[in-house]
């Protein structure tokens, strides 16, 4: 098998007879009788770097650094190193603190002696190692399912599931919050997508009366825990809806495992649903398991159909040996010591009823792991973020289109080993910075007049 596809190729007839046509034109006919083809634009010509450039030029201009990029020189924990200098650290999803851990560490460094950096090859021909099939089994165990099957990365597993499983004759129902994969994929499988309102599933029962007898198979996604927002859905009606119309449920657990639930099982723990009920069960390996990739978890049959379907799987070299033992490896930690699971909800909660009793905007966030501060000014939320790192406190800016219009927003991770202390310097430094920026009056709606006065004073130096 190799990674080549050939749809409509050309028999050797065709391409002989084609190039017998192609000698035949006589020289009289050959360029100058020839229409011109158009020639690629550079790079620098496309309208999304134009876009990216005049940005650039705005923070240039305004004297902002970007927060894009930005190299650490010290692992992701609680606090970490930026420019030689230590800030508390907010940005890493490191949400119960196992990034380090020596137990998990020692078994990465084991895994490496045995099988070496990489496996060598796509799983399917010769990248299979044992490490593989161990983790599988820990992650179908604690979803209660038959199978699960893990990919060397969390955006193409769902890329290539939606892929493998949908097609121009089915349709996939999303919420208007999800993730980018689970878009991408419904794109490439050339189903009909949909989206329906964050978390209204009065509306998706709509879409799914008006259009469910019209596709051979439905697919509804959504979130354990939104990445942006930090809330979640309702499991238990979301299954009803798919029991009563007849659909598969896919759930991408991936900020959810680790987060949610007495001991990290994710929203089907935390709502109190039989995962088995779920049919697609999908996630990352990245954030509370402190590794990388992501996985599938579901019945014998769908993993059987990825294994052998999924293109991210069958044309992509297979996860690292390091990588899976990793996980495996922090998953048995995770389920060993709630109480990691505890200090994170203590935490999410705290930083939640410090930023309402201030009249900070927490939006729809539950408090576990993910506390957005809805900020509304792209301009404002940048100079925050700026203000704070300049205070030891590094929290990072969403900005549009990464979140909807005028919604603009600094996206705190909570980890379980932030204190106290840690929770509240971070609430009372935003509080302090945010009153500043208002008096001084910075905003997007003054964005032109503030890069005049700024050109104004460059040309009188």
């Amino acid at each position: 098998m190799t990674g080549r596809d050939t749809p409509d190729r050309l028999s050797q007839g065709q391409v002989g007879a084609l190039i017998a046509q192609m000698r035949s034109v006589k020289a009289a006919d050959a360029p100058g009788a020839q229409p011109q083809l158009p020639k690629a634009k550079g790079f620098t010509q496309l309208a999304a770097y134009q876009a990216m450039a005049q940005q650039k030029a705005v923070s240039a201009t305004l004297g902002l650094t970007s927060p894009y990029y930005r190299q650490h020189e010290t692992k992701a924990g609680r606090f970490t190193q930026l420019d030689g200098r230590k800030v508390l650290n907010f940005t890493s999803y490191d949400y119960i603190g196992l990034n380090g851990h020596p137990e998990i560490s020692r078994a990465a460094v084991e895994a490496i002696e045995s099988f070496g950096t990489s496996v060598s090859g796509s799983r399917i021909t010769s990248g299979e190692r044992p490490v593989h099939a161990a983790l599988e089994r820990s992650l179908a165990a604690l979803y209660e399912a038959e199978d699960a099957v893990v990919f060397v990365s969390g955006h193409a597993t769902a890329v290539s599931a939606i892929a493998a499983l949908l097609g121009p004759n089915d349709l996939l129902l999303h919420d208007a919050w999800i993730h980018n994969c689970i878009v991408v994929g419904g794109r490439l499988s050339g189903a009909a997508r949909r989206s329906f309102a964050h978390n209204d599933l009065n509306e998706l029962e709509a879409m799914l009366a008006a259009e469910r007898g019209r596709f051979d198979n439905v697919m509804i996604v959504t979130e354990g825990l939104f990445s942006m927002d930090g809330d979640g859905p309702d499991l238990a009606a979301l299954v009803a809806l798919k029991e009563r119309y007849g659909c598969w449920l896919m759930v991408d657990d991936a900020h959810g495992l680790g987060v949610l639930g007495a001991t990290g099982r994710g929203i089907a723990e935390h709502c109190g649903v039989d995962p088995k009920h779920i049919d697609i069960w999908m996630g990352t390996l990245s954030k509370s398991l402190a590794s990388c990739g992501g996985y599938v978890a579901g019945s014998g049959p769908l993993v059987d159909l990825l294994k052998f379907g999924a293109p991210g799987l069958v044309y992509s070299v297979g996860m690292p040996a390091a990588t899976a033992a990793a996980a495996n490896a922090a998953l048995a930690v995770m389920l060993r010591e709630p109480e990691r699971l505890s200090r994170l909800k203590d935490n999410g909660h705290a930083m939640i009823a410090r930023l309402a009793a201030h009249g900070l905007d927490h939006g729809l966030a539950w408090g576990y792991g993910i506390v957005p501060v809805i900020i509304g000014d792209a301009l404002q939320t940048i100079l925050l973020a700026e203000r704070l790192l300049e205070r030891g406190v590094y929290a990072f800016p969403v900005l549009p289109p990464g979140v909807p219009n005028h919604s603009a927003r600094l996206r705190f991770f909570v980890s379980s080993e932030h204190t106290a202390e840690d929770i509240e310097y971070a609430v009372t430094t935003l509080v302090e910075e945010k009153r500043a920026l208002a008096e001084a009056g910075l905003s997007i709606a003054n964005l032109s007049q503030l890069l005049a006065q700024r050109n104004g004073a460059t040309r009188t130096r």
